[in-house]
């Protein structure tokens, strides 16, 4: 189980620095956007469209990432000066209780609206548009699969912490 545990936080890792280069592409298109419109004093749909859609990107590629690296926003009056253990249960807990049924939830209801944007071949109904909406759709999709892999993680890890506080009393 550590094996696939490990895989699961390695992949995500990968995936969360790659899609870090994603700021990057954004700030230059900004950057791009903000010069034709200020400079020419025109602008394109699918300049704006393609902002957006990277925009969403980091947060969908990035969130699995920042939950394993424990950055996530909690309250953390709740929770930055308790015991390692208690900690370990709080995790362990809310992600049983919130963020796996949740995972589920916008896996299943989000595939839905992605595969139904792509049977339909779905494209910006704005003229000048990005086509392919279906792509950011899919997004959604692996956003939170791999939010719910990372979730699978942090139970394994918080249930080994949680063990190993009982077996060092025993």
């Amino acid at each position: 189980m550590l094996a696939i545990i490990k895989a699961i936080e390695s992949s995500i890792r990968w995936i969360g620095e790659k899609s870090s280069y994603i700021n990057v592409l954004l700030v230059i298109i900004i950057c791009i956007d903000v010069f034709m419109r200020y400079a020419l004093n025109t602008t394109q749909t699918w300049v704006i469209e393609l902002e957006w859609h990277l925009f969403a990107m980091i947060f969908l590629l990035g969130a699995s990432y920042t939950l394993q690296e424990d950055q996530h926003v909690r309250v953390d009056l709740w929770y930055a000066d308790r015991s390692p253990k208690t900690k370990a249960w709080i995790n362990l807990t809310g992600t049983i209780l919130f963020l796996v049924p949740w995972c589920l939830i916008l896996i299943h209801s989000s595939y839905n609206y992605a595969t139904n944007s792509w049977l339909m071949n779905e494209g910006s109904p704005n003229p000048g548009g990005l086509p392919a909406r279906y792509i950011i759709k899919y997004c959604m999709t692996l956003g939170f699969v791999l939010l719910l892999l990372q979730g699978v993680a942090v139970i394994y890890r918080s249930a080994q912490t949680i063990i190993s506080f009982h077996s060092n009393q025993s």
